[in-house]
């Protein structure tokens, strides 16, 4: 077999679902990967009926289809307050994956670095590494889980850092203070020199108990 990319050589196979495999091989309690044990809303599936049954069946517009952009907006404004166009804020993608590539690769060139708070989503790094970009690794210390201050200013002063990631509060057992992510989201502004994009990445944006 041929060697691939030298950008690639140090992915593995996901993490959840290697976790997966050995929680199933050892009959462990699985944490790492939710399999819902109930099923979708009658209503939903119902809808769903409908729609395959009426059509239209072609390919949606790039950046997701109207209605349904308009939806998401109308979703963000009851539930947040903010205002969002529809037409200029809104990109729907198929799932939290490519959300985060495509907007990795929309603020990074080639020799660019990004910021990571560790331990991240697998995700993260991987990101950072296809757009030609250095992943620029700041610990998050047990057990409260905190950062250093200074080992941020340090990491964000570096030359070519072009994007700070903000994980979210749902991916980990810890919640971030929201303190914690005022003091790392200021670090968007250009107080060293350019300006540098924060992205914040959350998989759940709300779940129901």
């Amino acid at each position: 077999m041929k060697a691939l990319s030298t950008r690639t050589s140090t992915f593995t196979d996901s993490v959840i679902r290697r976790m997966t495999r050995i929680s199933n091989q050892f009959g462990a309690v699985n944490l790492s990967q939710g399999f819902p044990d109930f099923d979708p809303p009658k209503e939903i599936t119902d809808r769903l009926a409908e729609i395959a049954a009426a059509g239209p069946h072609q390919y949606a517009l790039t950046w997701g289809a109207q209605n349904f952009r308009e939806a998401l907006a109308k979703k963000q404004e009851h539930f947040s307050g903010m205002h969002v166009d529809p037409d200029r804020e809104i990109v729907v993608t198929c799932g939290s994956t490519e959300a985060m590539m495509a907007a990795m690769m929309s603020v990074c060139n080639p020799g660019d670095r990004v910021v990571v708070f560790s331990p991240f989503y697998e995700n993260y790094g991987a990101d950072a590494i296809l757009s030609g970009a250095e992943p620029v690794y700041v610990p998050l210390v047990p057990p409260e889980f905190n950062f250093d201050a200074d080992v941020l200013e340090d990491a964000v002063r570096q030359e070519g850092v072009k994007a700070l990631i903000l994980r979210g509060a749902s991916e980990s057992l810890h919640t971030y203070e929201e303190t914690v992510y005022r003091r790392a989201a200021r670090y968007r502004t250009d107080v060293y020199g350019s300006p540098r994009g924060v992205l914040r990445a959350c998989g759940y944006q709300r779940i129901w108990l």
